[in-house]
């Protein structure tokens, strides 16, 4: 039996940002269960047979808590590139300016003329604030029919997975961009594009390794208090234990778990039928990441794509070379370039990883990403099981019976699938969440994410 003051489930963002306050705070008898081989979790990173790297899922780095700029500057320092955001939406053989509803002047005439119709009815109504009962009537009420139909509602629907409807539109606040109409209408009368809405609108990324090359460094410190290839089998909350698959036993006075709580409340053998049918209630979707990697020279300076169309695979494509040069076999990019795509999947809205490599290497050919023929060096297909929480009608009433009933019990559920919270669930909220549990455990003190 190993015992442990603060046993810590996953060895991802969250996970190490707790480890490492523990550590910062004198609290040094901590134990971290990580299912995978290595450390990073959803922030993890490979590097294929070719030498093309990936990451699980699209990620950037930026910021909005001073606890992962001093994470990100004690393991990385300087070993970041900077980029300007440069994405894009296709939309009826257009290509638009991200946000979408802030420069619909890129669009057709008539096209445009419709959205822009609809975006001034929206917005001198009071349709938009009256309607938040779900993710698909605020789209409407918010920017009209014509923005809903070209890309809000079909995006949205592909990326996620989930009909719209179904959706709270609670958690969105700035992760869509609603949209001043009179802004857009100058926007459309002078031609002026409008770029800089949004967080990511500067950010970076590790001149090598991927994003995973930030929790590599992050983890290497405390490799004697990582367990790899330890999944948890079953917890005992009431007896403050738990068991790995490796048969290992911890005893514990504190869980932080970020797994996803579903599992957690699967694995907690006493957990009562109440807190485990709220448990089943939480959605999340699932992703396919497809990286092609091509032997042919990096021309293209756009970061990231968006795509609404139904008959296009992937919902974004990001320009992974772009991010580092590093990312393509002998960081040559006057050889190699690379695009890695995601396609979600979900219990409503399945799909196959069977022949989805070559179906997503012929769209990205088809959509004009690539031109010509290229030839292929590598075709990377991963699927990440666990990808977005969703923000379903039901998800906090589910929360309000799942969550307490873990604190009563000094299991505190973190991280982005661990609050099940996708507002609050990049990899700078998940350090954040981390740090303020365990200053919270050692001090009392309150959190502030949760």
């Amino acid at each position: 039996m190993i015992n442990a003051h603060v046993a810590v489930i996953g060895a991802g963002p969250c996970g190490l940002g707790c480890l490492r306050e523990l550590d910062r705070l004198g609290t040094h008898d901590v134990v971290v269960l990580e299912a995978a081989s290595g450390p990073g979790g959803l922030a993890s990173s490979v590097t294929d047979a070719r030498g093309f790297t990936w990451d699980r899922g699209g990620h950037v780095v930026f910021s909005h808590h001073g606890e992962f700029d001093r994470l990100l500057a004690d393991v990385l320092g300087d070993d970041l590139l900077h980029h300007d955001r440069s994405s894009w939406v296709l939309a009826d053989g257009s290509w638009v300016p991200y946000p979408f509803q802030n420069n619909l002047h890129r669009l057709d005439p008539d096209t445009a003329l419709e959205c822009l119709i609809g975006l001034i009815e929206a917005g001198t109504s009071n349709a938009g604030s009256a309607a938040r009962s779900d993710f698909g009537s605020w789209i409407h009420a918010t920017f009209g029919p014509g923005v809903a139909w070209h890309f809000m509602a079909p995006y949205n629907e592909k990326v996620w997975a989930t009909d719209p409807s179904a959706m709270s539109a609670d958690w969105i606040a700035e992760r869509v961009s609603t949209t001043d109409w009179r802004a857009v209408l100058a926007s459309a009368l002078s031609g002026t594009d409008d770029l800089a809405w949004g967080p990511n609108n500067r950010f970076a990324f590790p001149a090598e390794g991927g994003t995973g090359e930030i929790w590599r460094r992050a983890a290497e410190p405390y490799r004697d208090r990582i367990r790899y290839d330890s999944a948890v089998d079953w917890v005992d909350a009431g007896a403050g234990e738990l068991r790995t698959v490796t048969g290992d036993e911890v005893a514990f006075d504190h869980l932080v778990s970020t797994m996803p709580v579903d599992l957690l409340v699967q694995r907690t053998i006493d957990s009562p039928d109440d807190v485990r049918e709220a448990a089943g209630e939480l959605v999340h979707n699932t992703v396919h990441v497809v990286g092609v990697g091509y032997e042919a020279p990096l021309s293209d300076d756009r970061s990231w794509l968006y795509f609404a169309d139904p008959t296009v695979p992937f919902y974004r494509a990001t320009n992974f070379a772009k991010y580092s040069p590093a990312n393509v076999p002998g960081s040559d990019t006057r050889r190699f370039s690379s695009w890695m795509c995601e396609v979600s999947s979900s219990a409503t809205h399945t799909r196959s990883s069977d022949g989805l490599g070559e179906e997503v290497e012929s769209a990205l050919r088809s959509t004009g990403v690539v031109a010509g023929r290229p030839e292929v060096a590598s075709l990377h297909v991963e699927e990440v099981p666990y990808a977005y929480p969703v923000p379903t009608l039901g998800r906090d009433a589910a929360l309000e019976r799942v969550l307490p009933w873990l604190e009563e019990r000094r299991i505190h559920s973190r991280g982005r699938f661990g609050t099940w919270r996708y507002e609050v669930g990049n990899m700078d909220h998940a350090v954040k969440m981390g740090t303020d549990v365990a200053r919270r455990i050692v001090n009392g003190d309150p959190e502030e994410l949760v």
